[in-house]
């Protein structure tokens, strides 16, 4: 179905065309009219669908023929990162070029300045404020930030954000909001607490889910199965010759980033990190040279796993196997947007083949075990059920399991009869202490360790306090 075809004012449909969106897709197709009609919506569809434009373009409609004479809040998106909070803007912008639009971003990090610039947009009106969760509470405490007006509210990667704990920030938010209101909510994934979250805000949904995790079809994925030892060799083995294209590279853990940067400049490719250490002004510049191609890989935690909008990148890499089945769709669903192709590999160890398995469960398709480079050494065998009680969710790979053992080991050892543990302990003194009188058979022993102190006691003060016990010489 085509964006003309949409009941939309024509300065939207010119911003259409100037974007050079001509079809849509399957989740704006079904998403767009009911928003148009004005009904709450719950959309359940995958990154990389579309889904901004999903809830941009209709929500523009709506401002243009309403208006703001009284320049107030009219509508919020609230959104986990302030990355995705930024790439909203970058679409209301290209979208609104044919309209008297205006927007508010506001998010955390950067200095007072921000701060007072964020103050002044909200206190003003905006028809549009994209904000993170923790920043706009910030602002309604200390700001006197009005949303009694706002008659949109939309929540998009929700899921992402109540993971990150924000459930009571967007209850708190929506209590400055009147009830009648229309709430969109999107979201990759439809746990228990979205359920919850949708029940208490959304007045009678309507519910649209769309290709609900699973990965985009245009992606070639394939897997090293290796051990640990082996994943920088196939890293130096596969960046050998030039980099072609945008590839991002994923690890869970911020040091494992700063070491890959680290090894890829040793190499002489222009790579940089993207980690939560990263301020605010740094992020920025790493995300517009990797978008402009002044850096050819990125080497990044899941921080932008998801809501990232780069064209280009051809290929992603876990150089670990992601927590999570969810984890690893929103990785790999960086590469082959917008009808694109691309490519994603996963280097996955013996201790996170159980981990990998899940995976494969969940998308429903067993993912090639590609050979190892030349060179590297010989890979082990794919034996997933081996180590299917190791690496879930909250362990990190065997570390976690072997601490795991060891503290079962400790409390089977710990549980042994009453009567041998004391003992056990009993002895103690009486080993460390030199020459003992034999205790006499059946006798309990604490008589005579109380005699023992007494006459230890009584040669000491004959000294003179001088000297040590006979136990120390």
């Amino acid at each position: 179905m085509r964006f003309d075809e949409l009941d939309l004012e024509d300065e939207v449909l010119d911003g259409i065309d100037a974007m050079n969106f001509t079809e849509m897709t399957p989740v704006q197709e079904q998403t767009i009219p009911v928003i148009l009609d004005g009904r709450d919506l719950i959309g359940c569809a995958q990154t990389g669908t579309g889904k901004t434009a999903a809830y941009t373009l209709p929500l523009l409609n709506r401002l243009l023929l309403e208006g703001n004479e009284r320049n107030v809040v009219k509508s919020v998106i609230i959104v986990p990162t302030r990355e995705l909070a930024q790439q909203i803007d970058m679409q209301f912008q290209g979208f609104s070029y044919f309209m008297p639009v205006s927007t508010a971003v506001v998010y955390g990090g950067g200095d007072g300045k921000g701060w007072d610039q964020q103050k002044r947009g909200l206190q003003m009106g905006a028809d549009v404020v994209i904000a993170t969760p923790g920043r706009l509470i910030s602002h309604l405490t200390n700001s006197r930030v009005d949303l009694s007006h706002v008659d949109c509210l939309i929540l998009d990667e929700a899921d992402r954000m109540l993971d990150m704990g924000f459930f009571d920030d967007i209850m708190q938010i929506v209590s400055y909001m009147p009830k009648s209101r229309q709430t969109i909510l999107f979201s990759a994934t439809l746990p228990p607490k979205i359920r919850q979250l949708a029940k208490q805000i959304l007045r009678d949904p309507a519910e649209i889910s769309i290709a609900i995790s699973k990965p985009n079809e245009a992606i070639e994925q394939g897997a090293y199965i290796c051990r640990e030892g082996q994943k920088a060799e196939i890293i130096r083995s596969m960046f050998s010759g030039p980099v072609d294209t945008k590839v991002i590279v994923f690890s869970s853990s911020k040091q494992k980033v700063k070491e890959l940067v680290y090894t890829f400049k040793r190499m002489k490719i222009n790579a940089a990190a993207m980690h939560s250490d990263l301020d605010q002004e740094k992020r920025e510049q790493v995300m517009l040279d990797f978008k402009n191609g002044k850096i050819a890989l990125l080497v990044a935690t899941d921080i932008v796993a998801r809501g990232i909008d780069i064209e280009d990148i051809g290929m992603v890499i876990n150089y670990d196997v992601p927590h999570d089945p969810e984890d690893y769709i929103h990785r790999i669903g960086r590469t082959a947007r917008a009808s694109a192709t691309g490519r994603a590999v996963t280097f996955v160890n013996e201790e996170e083949q159980g981990k990998f398995h899940r995976i494969e469960q969940f998308i429903e398709r067993e993912v090639e075990k590609l050979p190892l480079p030349d060179g590297v050494g010989e890979a082990p065998e794919y034996n997933p059920s081996a180590f299917s009680g190791r690496g879930g969710r909250g362990r990190r790979g065997g570390a976690g399991g072997g601490r795991e053992r060891d503290r079962s080991r400790k409390r089977k050892k710990t549980s042994a009869s009453a009567p041998e543990a004391h003992s056990a302990v009993a002895e103690k003194p009486q080993q460390a202490a030199a020459p003992a009188a034999p205790r006499a058979e059946g006798e309990g022993g604490g008589r005579s360790d109380r005699r023992r102190r007494k006459n230890h006691r009584r040669r000491r003060n004959n000294k003179g306090g001088e000297g040590t016990p006979s136990a120390a010489q």
